[in-house]
């Protein structure tokens, strides 16, 4: 195909969110700036101009304070943004006070709850009351060991609202890897759900709650949110209330929102760990609030009232960006549990029943579907849906035909992809042009995203790191218990000084989108030749019988060579045709460099408790160096399969 998978009409681009700021723009500042590609260059030539433009557009409640928009742009890091500024984060986010939907909530096939607009603000203000009461003061921590529930949004809107540091992480986690976080950072209330839910069965918190409470002595105060069951006790726990009983019994009232410093810290957020402690990263309230509303107004066309879904636990950084999804007016739909309960067309149930606009999943999860030959598009009316959004992983070009044949022809697919360490994307949609197949679409407004050679030179149309080589406003304030800045400099700063190195193998393409070929740190190398595993994956995966893959690179007599193992559909085996069809797939389709020495048999893939597969974990392992954190993972025990193998001796 040598022309775009998908084009919006031009009534869809003349009512886009970038339409009108693009006009405001040339009205306000005197840029004509037509299309996409000149608004970049003047986001990223005229930063200042840039971010007060999208505090206006985006209607931030706050007060910049000044006309200083950012000290010390030269440095990075080292930059500071609206150092005069000032806002309250959730006072954003609770903008709206009326009966239309806030959060539609669904857990599995078990739980459906709705929440209004004022039916939030007034929860939010009854905890907050509690919250106070308890001594929560500016820069407390606020912890939470929750599902994806409506009370984990009122906790943490309650929590910030007063100027308290928010974290939280996902249920599923075991006991070392809570303590490996929260233990960390000293919460001083930890909000957690009596259980989950997932794949229909129910699985119990209390007791991991007790061991959590016994090993971090910072926990004063305990909130039980019941969600598996109504008679929860919490006598055992010191300090224990039932969410309910944390609700103060006071009537609803204006919440009193103090403004806070532009740079006031809002989220802890952590490294997966699956190298070492996980870090813990700090981001500031209103580099988070403006990176957010301008990439959901801007790069995604979130409108009032717009249905927002992204698939995501508490554990990761979606959660956090789907939130702020109320900053725009949007109405949040939440999911808990698992996306193939009880099949595969439960999200596609949602977006059929709920009106959804704009779905938000992993590239793994759309691979998934068109592995199962589900075609939603005549199973469901997707008529509501405008956008279609997936991160996580690389989104192959296959995917790309898939969702247009079988979801839906006219929707705007968006790959994305930034990162924890930001909150926020590198690169992701532009609602006013064109899909490319296989092609993310933009680099982000206002970050000036280059692809670098190992000279530290840009390059285009040729593969290198991806890297940000001007200061923008989420990056992170600091590294909690880094007083020196140092671990936060070699985590970004050490390979291209001066540019923030995101660790991703990518390449600019001619139609300025761009293609992200895996982790720059699982790179394979043989032969000399840089090759991503995404490549590897991309071809692997089209084999029928392939569920999924992990590639690696196996020592060997003073060289590497390249090992893939695979994951089949139950009921196959890996005989020598199947590996001869593999073979021939990645050789005709990639390249001979690209073929793998060795091809093995898994019955699992290890991965982050986020779905990102394990390549480093699984090469320590197979060279028998031990792996730090396996509390990390959602399945470490899978990494027991890759220990000595038989196949790898020979």
């Amino acid at each position: 195909m040598n022309g775009p998978l998908w084009q919006p009409s031009k009534e869809r681009v003349a009512k886009a969110n970038l339409t009108a700021f693009m006009a405001r723009v040339d009205s306000e500042w005197g840029v004509r700036v037509p299309d996409y590609a000149s608004l970049h260059r003047w986001s990223v030539e005229s930063p200042e101009a840039f971010w007060r433009a999208v505090w206006r557009f985006c209607g931030v409640i706050g007060d910049t304070g000044s006309d200083r928009v950012v000290e010390h742009l030269d440095r990075m890091p080292g930059a500071v943004w609206f150092p005069d500024g000032r806002l309250n984060f959730a006072e954003n986010l609770l903008r709206r006070r009326d009966e239309s939907p806030a959060v539609i909530f669904q857990g599995e096939d078990r739980i459906h709850r709705r929440l209004s607009h004022g039916e939030l603000y007034d929860q939010v203000f009854r905890l907050r009351e509690s919250l106070h009461t308890w001594g929560v003061v500016p820069g407390d921590r606020v912890a939470a060991f929750v599902p994806n529930l409506p009370e984990s949004v009122v906790a943490m809107l309650a929590a910030t609202s007063l100027g308290a540091i928010w974290s939280s992480c996902s249920p599923d986690f075991g006991v070392r890897g809570v303590v490996d976080r929260f233990g960390q950072i000293g919460p001083k209330v930890l909000f957690a759900a009596d259980g989950y839910y997932y794949n229909g069965t129910s699985h119990d918190c209390l007791e991991r709650l007790a061991e959590i409470c016994a090993a971090i002595p910072s926990i004063e105060r305990v909130v039980v949110i019941p969600y598996c069951r109504s008679d929860v006790d919490v006598g055992r726990l010191p300090g224990a209330v039932r969410f309910e009983e944390a609700l103060a019994p006071l009537p609803g009232g204006e919440i009193p929102f103090e403004p806070f410093p532009f740079n006031h810290p809002l989220y802890i957020l952590y490294s997966s760990g699956t190298t070492g402690p996980p870090k813990c990263i700090v981001h500031g309230a209103g580099g988070t609030l403006l990176q957010h509303v301008k990439e959901h107004q801007l790069q995604v066309d979130l409108k009032p009232d717009d249905r927002f879904f992204y698939f995501t636990t508490c554990g990761w950084m979606m959660w956090n960006w789907l939130v702020s999804g109320l900053a725009s007016g949007a109405s949040l739909l939440l999911y808990d549990g698992s996306p193939f309960h009880p099949d595969g067309n439960v999200l596609f149930d949602l977006v059929d029943r709920e009106r959804m606009n704009v779905f938000g999943t992993s590239a793994k999860f759309i691979d998934a579907v068109a592995k199962a030959a589900l075609v939603p598009a005549k199973t469901h009316d997707l008529s509501s849906l405008k956008t279609l959004l997936s991160t996580g992983s690389p989104l192959v070009a296959e995917s790309f035909d898939f969702v247009y044949s079988s979801i839906k022809r006219d929707i705007c697919l968006s790959s994305i992809s930034g990162g924890t360490d930001i909150i926020s994307c590198f690169v992701g949609g532009n609602p006013i042009g064109p899909v490319w197949r296989g092609e993310i679409q933009a680099r982000g407004l206002g970050m000036k995203v280059e692809v670098l050679g190992d000279d530290g030179l840009p390059r285009r149309g040729e593969k290198g790191e991806l890297a940000c080589t001007l200061p923008f406003p989420s990056m992170p304030l600091c590294f909690w218990n880094d007083s020196d800045g140092s671990r936060y400099r070699a985590a970004y700063f050490e390979k291209f000084p001066g540019a923030w190195c995101q660790g991703d193998f990518a390449e600019i393409t001619a139609n300025d989108g761009i293609v992200i070929y895996g982790r720059s740190d699982a790179v394979l190398n043989p032969g000399g030749v840089r090759i991503g595993t995404a490549e590897l994956y991309r071809q692997a995966e089209q084999i029928p019988e392939v569920v999924e893959s992990l590639a690696i690179g196996q020592e060997w007599r003073g060289d590497t060579r390249l090992v893939l193992f695979v994951r089949l559909r139950e009921g196959c085996e890996l005989d020598d045709d199947l590996v001869a069809r593999i073979r021939e797939r990645i050789r005709s389709n990639a390249s001979p460099r690209h073929v793998p020495a060795r091809i093995v048999q898994v019955s699992d893939i290890p991965r982050t408790k986020s779905g990102k597969i394990v390549e480093l974990a699984v090469r320590s392992v197979v060279h028998g160096r031990s792996v730090a954190n396996r509390e990390a993972l959602a399945n470490p025990e899978a990494l027991e399969l890759y220990v000595d193998l038989p196949e790898l001796r020979q």
